[in-house]
Parts: structure tokens; C-alpha cells; sequence
């Protein structure tokens, strides 16, 4: 099998389970939402953000790092993956601990869920950062689709839980039904970690290991896209804590459902990034010129990916929305709802998909420490703009400030990428994917109100089809795919066989 394939089939393996886990995830939106008071669906989500600021500290970029060099020498995925469990753990328990500790002496949350909530989760966000730990050697051997298996099979277990909790064990009782949706989490990533573990533990032993050398090395090189991580984390979140801060939970909730939809979109160029990184890194070793082709082919494939979601989500926010929350999350007259949220932050993502491929050239060149440098400018770009604009705007200025992060991220990366390394775009092929978007965006904006009167707010799912087919077949006119591409992913070569440790 063609690298190129190999490529493309564990992108699409994991795209699919994303696919399946965005339903659930949607799923869990509509259950929150219809459960718990918009106030209270604030609060519900504010317990995730406040982690995420500690959780990537336990991260610290390390999934990367570890695919990155086992990818070099797979012999040497026991002993690496083993330190870098021990690593993370021992991080995971300080910076939980750390989170715990913090939420309790903040005095705004002082009267809230938020507290213990944050308690409880705090054992999710622990096994999630285990999971995706073990799940790189899955990532190194491009079998992520045993990955997805298992993060839709915990998913699943966390729906059903949840729907149990509202429907009949404490449809009255919201108090002690808002802690047990916090408790479906736990056990949903539980069984997700365990099943990892099995796939995991087919290709290589898992054990703690504590080789103080690799760690210093390992520490070495993922310190600076580990705070880079961090940074990215913090412009990306701070939102929520400022508008939770200066505007009270119940704007919070009303922008967490576009951030929750998005967010069932933003791992998908992760997924494609780290599915070429090992191939990207060996290239670059070998001193060869396919390194051109991928960069190029991934922006073209990143692109044909972020801009149709851009313009169907302008287009179809307000069915989205009604299709995902309660009439209470829509805007109406004096009032900014979820669907204004979402047709800004679109744009956002559509920088984010791009500046991820920059991102991880520079990490295959070792260049991280330039990415520490954007995502610190771009912080504390965000906390001055979030200072002014908040107050005033609300969540309406928090979106602004993320969309033009992630320009100056996109910008700022690609300068430094080129100034490292030879290579170039196709942005004759950009046109043609933003055209072919645009004709996508006309045809649904055409359709929503003929399907409306017959299917209402569920007419989103018909579009979406329509819009997936017509972009396609869009793509095909216009060449996008070319002729090189296909067969490129068509190519046989032998498949090299996956070695035991």
C-alpha cells in the first residue's frame, strides 16, 4: 500500500469515528441543554473549560513528541511509550490537583455547580490524557481506526448514561441529575482507556517505565510545543472565562453550543496531521524532495475540508442551533443567540485547520520553540483584546478575538515554516475549493426554506447530503482532484509489516 494511502485511509478510519462520536457529541448538547437551564448548561460547560487550562499542561504536547520518535526507530516503542506514560501521569495528578485546588478559592464560583463539578470531572480529564498517551503507538503504526473504535464505544456508554440520568433516574431532581451527567463522563472514558489498552497492548508491552535520560530528552524537545500548546489553549479558552467572570454563566452557555460543535470539528486536522507526521519527519531525515508533495497535498486536503464547513456553518447556523439546543439558545430581536456565535467562529476554524499544517512542519523540523513565540504573542494579544471588547460585547467580542488569532497564527506560522524549509502552495487549487464551496453555500441557501416548511429545523440533515454531494461534485468539475492525486493514493507498494517489540 501507497504511503499516500496509508496516510488516507487512517485519516479517513479516524474521520469516521469522529463522524460517528460528532452525533454523540451532538447528542449530548441536545440532552444538556433540554436537562438543565441555559444558566445551567453555563455552569455544565464551564467545568471542562476551567480543566482544559490544567489538562494541557499534563499534555504538554507529548502525544506528538512520542509519535514523532517512535516513528524514528519502532523498536524503541516500548521503552519510549513507557516513559511518557510515567511522564504524563505524574503531570496529570499535579495539574488535576492543581485545578482542584484553584476552582475552590476563586470566589466567583463561590454558590455554583462549578467547584465540585470541576472535582468530579477532574477524573475524566485523567483518563482521557491516558487514553490518548497509549492511543500514539495506535497513531505510529497509522491503525488509528482501532483508536476511534474505542472512543465511540466509551462515548456511547456516556450517552446512554446520560439519557438514563434525564429520562428516569432524576428527571425532577436537577440538583443531583447536574453531578451525575459529570459522573456518565467518567465512566464513558473509562471503558474508552480499557479498550485502548487492549488494542494497544496487541502490538506492545505498556508499562511504567522511569529512564530519567529519555525523560530529559523527551523534556527537551516537547517543552516548547508544550507551552506553545498551553498558549494556544489559554487564547482559545479564555474566552469562556471571561465571559463566565464579566458576563455571568448564562452567556457562557449560550456561546459553548457553538463552541461545541465546533470542537467536534477541530481534531479532525489533528487527526490528519498526526497521520502524516511520521512520513513528513522520515522525509525530512532522508533529505528528499517528497516533503514538497505532502505539504503541498495536506494544505490542498486541510482546505477541501475547512472552507465548505465554514460556509455551510454561516449558512445553516440558525437551523443548526435549533436543531442541536432549544428555542432559548436562537437570537430574536435585543438578543444574540448561539447562531451568531457560530457564524463567527466558523471562521475561526477555517484558520485553525490551515495553521495546524504550518504548525507541524516546524515540529517535524524542530522548530517548536517558533511556535512558543506565536502562541505567546497571540495570548497575550487575546487577554488585552478580551480585557476591552467582554465587558462590552460579550461573547459577540470574545468570537472576534479568536477568529483574529487564529489569522495571526495562520500568518505568523506559514512565514516561519518557509523561512525554515523550500516549498509552496497551490492556490490555484485554494480557488477552485473556495469556489466550489461558495456554489455548495448558494444551493443550500436556495434549499433551507423549501425543505423548512416540510421537515422544520431537521431539514440540516438532508442539506448537509445535499451540500456534501454538490461540493464534491463541484470538486470534479472544477479538477480540484487531479488525475496525480488519485493515482498517488492508488499506488501500490508493498506495505511494510508491523514489527513486534
Amino acid at each position: 500500500m501507497s504511503i499516500a494511502r496509508r496516510i488516507l485511509s487512517n485519516t479517513l478510519a479516524q474521520i469516521f469515528g469522529k463522524a460517528v462520536l460528532a452525533l454523540l457529541g451532538l447528542a449530548v448538547v441536545k440532552i444538556a441543554t433540554n436537562y438543565l437551564s441555559v444558566e445551567g448548561y453555563g455552569e455544565y460547560v464551564m467545568i471542562y473549560e476551567f480543566l482544559a487550562f490544567f489538562g494541557i499542561a499534563a499534555d504538554l504536547g507529548l502525544f506528538t513528541i512520542a509519535v514523532k520518535e517512535m516513528s524514528k526507530d519502532e523498536s524503541k516503542i516500548p521503552k519510549i511509550i513507557g516513559n511518557i506514560v510515567s511522564l504524563r501521569t505524574i503531570l496529570c495528578v499535579i495539574t488535576m490537583g492543581a485545578a482542584v485546588i484553584t476552582v475552590f478559592a476563586i470566589p466567583g464560583y463561590k454558590g455554583t455547580h462549578i467547584a465540585l463539578g470541576v472535582g468530579i470531572a477532574s477524573i475524566t480529564t485523567f483518563l482521557t490524557i491516558i487514553n490518548s498517551t497509549i492511543s500514539s503507538v495506535l497513531q505510529t503504526k497509522l491503525r488509528m481506526g482501532l483508536a476511534a473504535i474505542a472512543v465511540v464505544m466509551g462515548k456511547i456508554v456516556s450517552v446512554a448514561i446520560m439519557a438514563y440520568i434525564v429520562f428516569y433516574g432524576f428527571p425532577d431532581n436537577k440538583e443531583v441529575g447536574f453531578y451525575m451527567l459529570i459522573v456518565a463522563g467518567i465512566f464513558g472514558n473509562l471503558v474508552m482507556t480499557m479498550v485502548t489498552d487492549h488494542y494497544v497492548r496487541k502490538i506492545t508491552v505498556v508499562e511504567y517505565r522511569f529512564d530519567f535520560d529519555i525523560w530529559k530528552d523527551v523534556f527537551v524537545k516537547t517543552l516548547p510545543y508544550g507551552l506553545a500548546l498551553i498558549l494556544n489553549t489559554m487564547y482559545f479558552r479564555v474566552n469562556s472565562l471571561f465571559i463566565s467572570l464579566y458576563r455571568g454563566q448564562e452567556e457562557v452557555g449560550i456561546y459553548a453550543v457553538a463552541m461545541r460543535i465546533l470542537e467536534q470539528l477541530t481534531v479532525l486536522p489533528l487527526y490528519f496531521m498526526n497521520s502524516v507526521l511520521p512520513v513528513l519527519t522520515k522525509s525530512l531525515q532522508e533529505k528528499n524532495d517528497k516533503y514538497k508533495d505532502i505539504i503541498r497535498y495536506s494544505f490542498d486536503f486541510l482546505a477541501a475540508m475547512a472552507v465548505p464547513m465554514a460556509v455551510g456553518g454561516v449558512v445553516l447556523s440558525t437551523s443548526i442551533i435549533s436543531l442541536i439546543s432549544t428555542k432559548d439558545y436562537l437570537s430574536h430581536p435585543g438578543f444574540y443567540g448561539s447562531d451568531v456565535a457560530l457564524e463567527i467562529l466558523v471562521l475561526a476554524v477555517l484558520f485553525q485547520f490551515l495553521n495546524i499544517l504550518f504548525n507541524f512542519v516546524l515540529i517535524a523540523l524542530n522548530k517548536q520553540v517558533k511556535l512558543l513565540y506565536i502562541n505567546a504573542a497571540c495570548v497575550l494579544f487575546a487577554i488585552i483584546l478580551d480585557l476591552f471588547v467582554v465587558p462590552l460585547y460579550g461573547f459577540r467580542g470574545a468570537t472576534v478575538t479568536s477568529v483574529l488569532n487564529e489569522l495571526f497564527i495562520l500568518i505568523g506560522s506559514y512565514f516561519v515554516a518557509k523561512h525554515y524549509l523550500k516549498f509552496s502552495l497551490n492556490f490555484k487549487n485554494l480557488a477552485k475549493i473556495i469556489l466550489s464551496a461558495f456554489a455548495m453555500g448558494l444551493a443550500l441557501y436556495l434549499l433551507e426554506p423549501i425543505t423548512y416548511q416540510y421537515l422544520h429545523h431537521y431539514n440540516v440533515l438532508l442539506l448537509v447530503l445535499i451540500g456534501v454531494v454538490v461540493y464534491i461534485g463541484m470538486l470534479f468539475a472544477t479538477k480540484t482532484v487531479s488525475k496525480e492525486m488519485l493515482a498517488l493514493i492508488k499506488k501500490g507498494t508493498p506495505q511494510a509489516p508491523i514489527s513486534q517489540p
